[in-house]
């Protein structure tokens, strides 16, 4: 999403959808070659999903989180494969925008569960409350929110992760993962292994216009715009949800090859953002109140203060946006980063190139654990 160089607000002529120079808000798509569509329910029949041509068995199931006064119905799915030996958990959070959805990760869960090997491989992925097929109430969300979403998912003694939390690998795109990773620091989790995947930190305003008071206002106003009854709803539907700024945005930056983007994908997305209650956590994302840190150097002392303790993944995309990339980048021989790896791709590489990813994934989980022949 762009504004104009004066950051005028709210005039729809100069209140353009991204940035050109960071190309932001949105950072998910959908990589199926047939385009499937669903709802969030606990009776899906997903046993045509397939990846690579090997059905991907899965059972889908909700579950209750309680924030404050609110009780948000939260959508997961969990990826199997039927074998005598324990399984080994693997947590996929998918990437922070106002499209995230678990379908980003489907095919990477695919690939690596069918692997044979010396581990029974499981794998969980879970929408964030707000966002995919999670119920989005109306709350003031924020990285602490989310922060405390993601420790009661995997601590709650009811709660779906049934793996003991320091025997738990988790996966994250964009945000997600610098979410993780704050949590890890503070002691809130004791995750076996990380990997950061296209890892982000700086919401898509924020690293473009920057973070001093003026701006702040501004941000607070657009905000409110957003969440607002009647003009919040006039505003997002001009702003995201249409599918025509969708397909500009997958192709020009979301994706690294703009041809992978198909009509499927396009729809899949919209369909999201037509959700009840679509508009109000992209608002805060939008405008940085779900960024973890607020500097590269927090971002990286975050990356730090898990020097034996935790080894972390870095899979860099190679054809991310200018501004993304070099936070990147940033991390190449960070304290901390025990593997940094390049992989084709934009903000979603893990969708767009999943064969790529899982295979630098489970190279990882190798290298790293020696638990497979």
């Amino acid at each position: 999403m762009a504004l104009s160089a004066t950051f005028t607000l709210p005039s729809s002529s100069s209140f353009g959808l991204y940035s050109k120079t960071r190309k932001p808000f949105f950072s998910h798509s959908l990589n199926f070659i047939n385009p499937l569509k669903i709802r969030a329910s606990t009776t899906l029949d997903y046993s045509s999903v397939s990846t690579n041509g090997k059905p991907s068995p899965l059972k889908t199931s909700n579950w209750q989180w309680k924030f404050k006064d609110n009780s948000v119905n939260i959508y997961y799915e969990e990826h199997v494969k039927e074998a005598p030996e324990p399984s080994q958990n693997i947590l996929m959070l998918p990437t922070i925008s106002d499209v995230s959805t678990v379908e980003e990760w489907r095919s990477v869960a695919g690939d690596i569960i069918q692997r044979n090997g010396n581990v029974n491989w499981q794998a969980t992925i879970v929408d964030w409350p707000g966002l995919g097929y999670s119920d989005r109430p109306k709350i003031e969300y924020n990285a602490d929110v989310l922060e405390k979403f993601l420790v009661d998912f995997i601590n709650s003694p009811d709660g779906p992760i049934k793996q003991a939390e320091n025997d738990l690998i988790i996966f994250g795109g964009g945000h997600a993962a610098s979410i993780v990773i704050r949590a890890a620091k503070k002691g809130l989790l004791k995750p076996k292994a990380i990997a950061a995947v296209a890892p982000t930190w700086a919401g898509p305003l924020p690293i473009v216009f920057g973070r001093d008071s003026s701006m702040e206002t501004r941000y607070g106003f657009l905000r409110g715009t957003l969440k607002a009854p009647a003009v919040g709803w006039m505003m997002y539907n001009m702003l995201v949800s249409n599918e025509n700024a969708i397909q500009s945005q997958y192709k020009s930056h979301v994706y690294a090859n703009p041809d992978n983007v198909t009509p499927g994908i396009v729809e899949s997305r919209y369909a999201l953002t037509k959700r009840k209650g679509a508009r109000y956590l992209p608002a805060a994302f939008l405008t940085g109140l779900l960024d973890p840190v607020t500097s590269r150097e927090e971002f990286l002392q975050l990356f730090a203060d898990l020097v034996g303790k935790t080894p972390v993944l870095v899979l860099s995309a190679e054809g991310a946006p200018k501004r993304s990339k070099a936070e990147m980048e940033a991390l190449k021989g960070a304290k901390g980063v025990s593997k940094f790896v390049e992989v084709p791709g934009a903000l979603l590489p893990h969708e767009e190139y999943p064969s790529v990813v899982a295979q630098e994934l489970y190279q990882f989980l190798q290298e790293y654990f020696d638990i497979v022949a």
